[in-house]
């Protein structure tokens, strides 16, 4: 018998077996992969068809491995989508370590070019699915990073749909209750995996934008993982269970979001770092972008500004840029509460930042000892949080004043009588 007629019987009985073979490795699947057995229905039959793909395509291949050098990735060419996000290239891999292994029990008996062309195609067939799986892994980052800087634009210019919660989802965002937004440069080499991997260890979130020179991080809280008091198997252990829940989420929360900013502030380039207030959750983060966006504007105008800096603390420099949100910001949460607290502190507050600052000429002015100046100046920082007695604040809160005057409508005037 020649060469060629041997191989030629040895296709024809390949193709008279390979149902057989299809079989044999579906059995093997079941009984030693447990995540096969456990898939459903429709996902097993795909896992199969690969399965059977993979056994014609050695046939073709073992007919004229140069002709058709690539027909090992054809294999997963039938295999859904889905299939690919459910089937980790581990379980791949184990798929083609049984498939080769029952084919190989098969075909012992046979000839040594037959058992060494199975090692050379199991080889091209791992070497195609890990292919197969960067590839998907590379067309799922540039389709994550497309569908963040949509998510992260929309935050930003605040026309949320009600797709934004979908998107957000998409994306694979942990976090939970308070969202901000941070902004600053853009550094010479954005390096997005130290973000995320800082962010991660802080227990929180990210969303990343860049826009020209502008890069801006969207942080959230990240849900801390744990057992839930549920699952314990005793009340001992759920008490324990609960115990350090409420300890892992108090440590969390004692890392405010300026400390987390203070923490990424090594990614951003050169220049002013500016750190929206915290919203209720991520769907309101435009308010907090809003904020950000003005403060990182108007930076420059405060010479000692530290890094990062709340947007809060540039209140007087966004007001006189003609930011509407920080004037309703100063007026609401400073001049109203004040004035119907006490029109007294109001007025104290006045004389003070009037009079530079001195406790004896505001006490002068009003009549009064300058320990009453003194105490309502402590009061008005009890009311507010804000402290006149600082340089800084005294500014924040002169603008506070000036902007709710303004903003007062003016007093009714009697009509003379003659």
């Amino acid at each position: 018998m020649t060469k060629t007629k041997t191989k030629a019987e040895t296709l024809d009985w390949l193709r008279r077996i390979s149902g057989e073979l299809a079989t044999a490795t579906l059995k093997r699947l079941e009984d030693t992969l447990p995540w096969y057995a456990e898939m459903p229905p429709g996902r097993r039959s795909a896992v199969g068809l690969v399965a059977q793909a993979g056994i014609s395509s050695f046939i073709s291949w073992f007919d004229d491995p140069r002709s058709t050098p690539w027909i090992a990735a054809d294999v997963f060419g039938a295999a859904p989508r889905e299939l690919l996000r459910s089937v980790s290239l581990q379980q791949t891999l184990q798929l083609i370590k049984v498939t080769v292994e029952v084919v190989e029990e098969r075909v012992a008996p046979g000839s040594v070019d037959l058992r060494e062309a199975i090692l050379l195609y199991s080889r091209d067939i791992a070497f195609a699915s890990a292919d197969v799986y960067a590839r998907a892994a590379e067309a799922r980052g540039l389709w994550d990073a497309r569908l963040e800087a949509l998510v992260v634009d929309s935050i930003l210019s605040g026309e949320a749909d009600d797709e934004l919660p979908s998107r957000i989802a998409a994306l694979g965002w942990h976090g939970h209750g308070e969202a901000c937004v941070l902004v600053g440069t853009t550094p010479r080499v954005l390096d997005v995996d130290m973000l995320r991997r800082t962010a991660r260890h802080l227990d929180a979130d990210v969303l990343i934008g860049v826009q020209g020179n502008r890069l801006v991080l969207v942080l959230g809280r990240a849900e801390l993982p744990g057992t839930e008091p549920g699952e314990a198997e005793t009340d001992d252990e759920a008490e324990q269970l609960a115990a350090d829940a409420r300890a892992a989420t108090a440590a969390a929360a004692q890392l405010s979001f300026l400390d987390i900013a203070g923490k990424l502030e090594h990614g951003f380039g050169p220049g002013h770092l500016v750190l929206g207030h915290a919203v209720p959750s991520l769907i309101e983060a435009s308010r907090s972008a809003k904020a950000a966006l003005a403060g990182f504007a108007v930076a420059k105008s405060w010479r000692h500004a530290p890094r990062p800096v709340a947007a809060d603390d540039l209140l007087p420099e966004r007001a006189l840029a003609g930011d509407t949100l920080a004037k309703t910001t100063l007026i609401e949460r400073v001049y109203r509460p004040l004035k119907e607290y006490s029109g007294e502190l109001v007025t104290t507050l006045w004389c003070y930042l009037d009079n530079g600052r001195s406790l004896e000429a505001t006490a002068r002015e009003l009549f009064v000892h300058p320990n009453t100046v003194r105490y309502r100046l402590k009061r008005v920082s009890e009311v507010i949080g804000w402290d006149a007695t600082g340089a800084r604040e005294s500014l924040i809160l002169q603008a506070a004043l000036i902007l709710g005057a303004i903003a007062e409508p003016e007093p009714s005037r009697r009509r003379l009588q003659s």
